[in-house]
């Protein structure tokens, strides 16, 4: 992924920094390496088919790197770029594609991305090839604000700031490249659109909206902007999106009057399910969230309507303060937080180790795990230390159900639920009396780093969490979807996800899906802690049903194996109390040691591998990404406000 830069509210003028050109385009990395000429978006999409031209220029640069740059549609006379002929770019007649490189990351087996950016912008202006498409994006040597004001009159989108000594952090937005606009714009997702009365329009406005703390926020009425063709084409594209139920948090108030307009005409909305994304300029946005005279800009497809967030301005005093306190030179610099690296030492068999103020003592660990991938049982507890801070909010105060594989993947296995008598006195227990077997069982419950490694040394690859906690027992934090598959394909897997899905955007719920990492996938709904083990396990039925209905031909809702008929079971059975399936981070005891990877919903598309996650690579994902599945663990969905659509 793309180093991505930060919004800031002005121009600035502090020596160390140069300026850019903000091009109003596609991001994109062209990676070259040998006979592999790949064209890819800043959210991994491919780019190779659809700009074409740029994809033989670059099968053409004799070259191996990876360079970052933007593609553009120029106008031919004044050179600008224009992001609406770039949308609706489908072949060279419909304008000229040019791809403005502005920065190198690797180089001839070289990484460069820890080189400050002078370097890297030397070495990448070296290589440039003479081309008609490629292009280097130059600086400029204007004040900030002389050069934003000559970009506004261009009619260009903005400026780049860039520190000269900056290095290339892929995926992180960083406070030393910073966007100055010459004019609002932000992307918007598009949740529904209007008629007037009496108007011949297609339509008459677009409703749209970003997501916020995973509710989906109104910003606005979008009445200016596109022509009669543009709207007959968005109403193609709306047709099989319409639902019956404003997807908006708050559904907005279409015929409120305004200052600028008392007396709107009478409309009527037709609400939309919020996957389109379009890009929107406006004056101002209101104190109450919403954007003053926005015009439509065009649509935006390389961007998924899950990503789209409010764009704030940071101040530039604030920036600049940070920024500059990373630069001054100091006689003692701190090292500062470091990444976990491992947490027991490569030869020792046996070692004790201080956690959390408990003594852990950690034996037989060159013991072999995975056979194949020889991995030990000191590389598993190393893992667990180095992801405890992901995986801590998913266990702690919540009761576990472990599954302990003392001799690896291929020994015995059990489960160890009952701990009295068994565990260190430090170790925080939670009393459960069953009535299936009229006996009580003392659960581990998790409560910090140390109950966690206390678990892994036990044995215990993967960890297995209650969906709800000590203190709240009977009310889960989320509902789960768990698509167990029997005799299909992983892409059968990947399809029934994308279905449950578009249920469940139909009917605003949002949803977050993981790989389990060990044949299927899980689809968790975050409840908050506010509905019942059997209000959870009621509404995932009636989902499951659903999609079931949708994919009839390999799916099942039938609890007995043998009437499954070998289909993919949809469980929702899941959602009952002590029911536990593998946490969000945790290994598992399959070949490849695969880890339970939550994804982001464009991640899950054909060609994904349970594999692709494991013990080897889940920790630098994390690093990039961070903990993507937060808002499992949030406030919650209003599962009656739900359940009122099922209703009408």
């Amino acid at each position: 992924m793309p180093m991505l830069a930060t919004l800031v509210d002005k121009p600035f003028e502090q020596e160390g920094w140069v300026y850019e050109v903000k091009w109003d385009g596609y991001r994109a990395l062209a990676l070259m390496n040998g006979k592999t000429r790949e064209l890819k978006s800043r959210n991994n999409k491919s780019f190779n088919d659809k700009f074409y031209p740029v994809t033989e220029a670059i099968r053409k640069w004799k070259i191996n790197a990876v360079v970052d740059g933007e593609i553009v549609v120029a106008d031919q006379e004044s050179g600008i770029s224009s992001f609406g002929s770039l949308q609706n770019w489908r072949s060279e007649a419909d304008g000229q594609l040019l791809f403005y490189v502005f920065d190198i990351l690797w180089l001839e087996g070289r990484d460069l991305t820890k080189l400050p950016l002078t370097e890297r912008r030397e070495m990448l202006q070296g290589v440039i090839p003479e081309s008609d498409i490629i292009r280097f994006s130059g600086n400029f040597g204007e004040s900030a604000e002389e050069f934003l004001e000559a970009a506004r009159k261009m009619g260009l989108e903005g400026i780049i700031a860039k520190r000269a000594d900056s290095k290339y952090f892929p995926g992180i937005r960083s406070k030393e490249w910073l966007k100055i606009k010459a004019n609002r714009r932000q992307e918007m997702v598009i949740g529904g659109y209007t008629r007037n009365e009496g108007s011949t329009k297609p339509f008459s406005s677009l409703l749209v909206g970003v997501f916020e703390n995973g509710k989906f926020v109104y910003t606005g009425k979008v009445g200016t902007g596109f022509n009669n063709k543009i709207q007959q084409e968005l109403l193609k594209r709306f047709k099989s999106l319409v639902i019956k139920k404003s997807p908006f948090a708050e559904t907005p108030d279409i015929n409120k009057p305004s200052r600028f307009r008392p007396n709107p005409p009478l409309a009527t909305a037709t609400w939309l399910k919020p996957v389109l994304v379009c890009e929107v300029s406006y004056a101002e946005i209101t104190e109450d969230g919403v954007m003053r005279h926005p015009s439509f800009e065009a649509m935006r497809e390389d961007k998924s309507a899950n990503e789209v967030e409010r764009e704030k301005e940071k101040h530039i005093s604030e920036i600049l303060k940070e920024t500059q306190q990373l630069s001054e030179k100091k006689i003692i610099v701190a090292p500062g937080k470091k990444d976990r690296k491992t947490f027991l030492n490569p030869k020792d068999e046996t070692q004790v180790r201080e956690v959390n103020g408990h003594s852990l003592k950690f034996t037989n660990l060159s013991k072999i795990f995975w056979p194949k991938e020889k991995v030990t049982k000191r590389d598993v507890i190393n893992y667990y230390y180095q992801v405890a801070p992901y995986i801590l909010p998913y266990l702690k105060d919540r009761p576990q159900s472990m599954n302990r594989h003392p001799n690896g993947i291929t020994g015995k296995s059990f489960y160890y639920k009952d701990v009295t008598g068994k565990a260190p006195d430090w170790v925080e227990t939670y009393l459960y009396h069953s009535d299936a077997d009229d006996r009580d069982r003392n659960y581990l419950i998790c409560t910090d780093e140390a109950s966690l490694l206390y678990m892994a040394s036990l044995g215990c690859i993967e960890i297995n969490p209650w969906s709800s906690k000590a203190q709240n027992p009977d009310y889960p934090d989320w509902c789960m979807i768990d698509l167990d598959p029997d005799k299909n394909t992983f892409d059968q897997v990947i399809q029934t996800a994308l279905v449950t899905k578009d249920i469940l955007d139909s009917i605003g719920v949002p949803s977050y899906p993981k790989t389990s990492g060990s044949s299927g996938m899980h689809i968790y709904i975050p409840l908050g802690a506010k509905y019942t083990y059997e209000q959870s396990k009621e509404f995932a039925r009636v989902i499951a049903k659903m999609v079931h209905a949708e994919l009839p031909k390999f799916t099942s809702i039938e609890r007995i194996v043998k009437n499954r008929s070998g289909k993919m079971y949809i469980d929702f059975l899941q959602n009952r109390p002590q029911a536990t399936i593998a946490a969000p981070y945790s290994l598992r005891p399959k070949p490849g040691a695969p880890v339970s990877m939550p994804l982001h919903w464009e991640e899950v598309k054909k060609g994904l591998k349970i594999t692709d996650h494991n013990i080897f690579n889940a920790l630098d994902r994390l690093k990039e990404t961070g903990d993507i599945f937060k808002p499992v663990i949030g406030k919650g969905i209003n599962l009656e406000k739900v359940i009122r659509q099922f209703e009408t």
